[in-house]
């Protein structure tokens, strides 16, 4: 088994996530894996990086798939005995204009944003070794979109008491209100986008109290994050930010010295903590 510190980050093959195994590579003192759906994409980013000089390896992750998850937890528990930083950066969003029915999209989008994030940190978090550090990237849109919730749901996933099982209901909640569109007449925005990253932010929040209340000598931190809007096939080419400049934070989170006990369980953007 490798003693060597490992470091996973999922939908690697582009965009933010191929800029944060870029940095990793050249900032992780350890082996960086990038993961992506189609080995083929994921393979020739891992060749495009090579000849950059750096060395980030390759596995196959698609984490709407179950199956996909656990064959990526078994190897590392079998090469590495465990993880030491986890970026969930995997993600979807339809773009502005497009026509496929509103609640079609709600439901692939939390399929891959939401359930997808949560069935890694499901299988994966119980890898995370001692200062093992995860983050999970979410949007601003997360907070936009909360304010956007009615009164009574903005509560809800603000409640520092909330349990998964309760983000699980409500998210599912989402997803069934659109099929019988009465989900703005029960106080959600209308933004799928918006509504898997609020998942996100919220399961972060979640996460990071069991770790202090199961783990708490252990030292992981776990975060969520925003980017910022960056020049991605997902945001458009009129973002403000490069890829680089989107990895920034994530980096930052993932990197974060032995020394450091915070930012723990927040919402991190531009390197600064965020209100929820």
């Amino acid at each position: 088994m490798s003693s060597v510190p490992v470091a996973v980050v999922t939908g690697s093959n582009k965009g933010i996530g191929l800029a944060i195994v870029r940095a990793l590579c050249k900032q992780f003192p350890g082996d960086v894996y990038l993961t992506s759906r189609d080995p083929g994409r994921g393979q020739a980013a891992v060749t495009q990086l090579q000849q950059e000089g750096l060395r980030p390896l390759f596995h196959q992750l698609d984490i709407d798939d179950l199956q996909s998850i656990r064959a990526l937890r078994d190897f590392l528990k079998e090469k590495y005995g465990g993880l030491d930083v986890l970026v969930n950066n995997a993600g979807i969003a339809f773009k502005v204009h497009d026509t496929t029915p509103f609640a079609v999209q709600a439901e692939v989008t939390l399929k891959t944003n939401f359930f997808g994030t949560r069935n890694v940190c499901t299988e994966l978090l119980p890898l995370m070794k001692p200062y093992g550090r995860v983050v999970n990237v979410s949007s601003m849109v997360s907070s936009s979109a909360l304010r956007g919730c009615s009164q009574e749901l903005q509560q809800k996933f603000r409640s520092d008491t909330i349990t998964e099982e309760e983000l699980v209901q409500l998210m599912t909640k989402f997803v069934e209100d659109t099929k019988k569109s009465i989900h703005q007449k029960e106080g959600w925005p209308n933004t799928a986008y918006g509504v898997s990253k609020i998942g996100v932010t919220v399961l972060s929040r979640i996460q990071a109290r069991l770790l202090n209340e199961q783990r708490k000598g252990e030292h992981i931190l776990l975060n969520a994050c925003c980017p910022g809007w960056v020049r991605t096939d997902m945001a458009g080419p009129k973002a403000t930010k490069s890829p680089e400049e989107g990895a920034e934070t994530p980096v930052y989170l993932a990197l974060l010295p032995s020394t450091a006990d915070a930012p723990h369980g927040q919402f991190v953007s531009d390197k600064t903590v965020r209100p929820w």
